[in-house]
């Protein structure tokens, strides 16, 4: 086992705490700032393994814009910033059935896969290749989809202050 590999475990192992914690806890703002981390930590992930465009893109569009929108929400909706009686739930079922999904994914894993060492092709992109024509072919719709969401935010907050 390579130091990689342990650095991989460890950030999985930070990520699958940080997702725990989201459906455990009982507050809304704080399960947002765990899925902060724990999104973090998968893109931490796609680092170690040399996807650096996906890296980013999980950053920029999870991070930037998922995470702000679902804090957005909490404020905009007057939602309870402290311990919440909705969201206690039974942790027993749950637990069961996210055990179950785990293993029986590292299952269809381990027996599909194995520990087979797959060699990397010799020509392979990297984020200037693929992030090149996002930046110059794409650029309008680019555009286009930011001014769309920015006029959904204006909309969002004028239907949360209501008619008066």
């Amino acid at each position: 086992m390579t130091g990689l590999d342990l650095l991989l475990a460890g950030v999985g192992l930070l990520a699958v705490g940080a997702g725990w914690a989201v459906v455990a806890t009982n507050q809304v703002v704080r399960a947002g700032l765990w899925l902060v981390v724990c999104l973090g930590a998968l893109a931490v992930e796609f680092l170690l393994l040399g996807a650096e465009l996906v890296a980013w893109t999980q950053v920029l569009i999870y991070l930037g814009a998922v995470v702000v929108l679902l804090l957005f929400a909490v404020m905009l909706t007057r939602a309870p910033i402290g311990p919440s009686q909705d969201l206690d739930r039974r942790i027993g079922p749950a637990s069961v059935v996210g055990v179950g999904v785990g293993l029986s994914l590292g299952t269809l894993f381990a027996v599909a896969y194995g520990w087979t060492r797959y060699e990397l092709p010799a020509q392979h992109g990297n984020a200037e290749t693929v992030g090149g024509p996002i930046f110059t072919t794409w650029a309008l719709p680019f555009e286009v989809v930011s001014v769309l969401l920015l006029g959904a935010l204006i909309g969002a907050v004028v239907v949360s202050r209501g008619a008066k």
